[in-house]
């Protein structure tokens, strides 16, 4: 199973991005999935998440109001539709997805991330 993030790029302060993760290969269910980020020399940080099976969602403190997670469970995709976006919200942005294979076998993997610059 492979993830695939798009949607990055330079914004100015105010203004939004939408995210967007696909998932590809023998998938038989997506059962979570998180966007996170990390600035450079910084641990890489959880933003915003779908838990228990997708049936709630979670966002850090410094996200919330302003950035919405959401799904599309038929095309596997996941987005992260992200709102008056400042500065400090510059990063590089992971979706991360777990579920199981047709073969039933769990899976837990990183996409390999989109930079998302805010410029004041």
């Amino acid at each position: 199973v492979q993830l695939q993030a798009s949607g990055g790029g330079l914004v100015q302060a105010g203004g939004s991005l939408r995210l967007s993760c696909v998932a590809s290969g023998d998938i038989f269910s997506i059962n979570d999935m998180a966007w996170y980020r990390q600035t450079p020399g910084k641990q890489r940080e959880l933003v915003a998440a779908f838990t228990r099976g997708g049936s709630i969602t979670n966002y850090a403190d410094s996200v919330k109001g302003r950035f919405t997670i959401s799904k599309d469970k038929d095309k596997n995709m996941g987005y992260l539709q992200m709102n008056t976006l400042k500065p400090e919200d510059t990063a590089v942005y992971y979706c991360n997805a777990e579920g199981f294979t047709r073969q039933l076998i769990e899976y837990n993997v990183w996409g390999r991330g989109t930079l998302v610059t805010v410029s004041s």
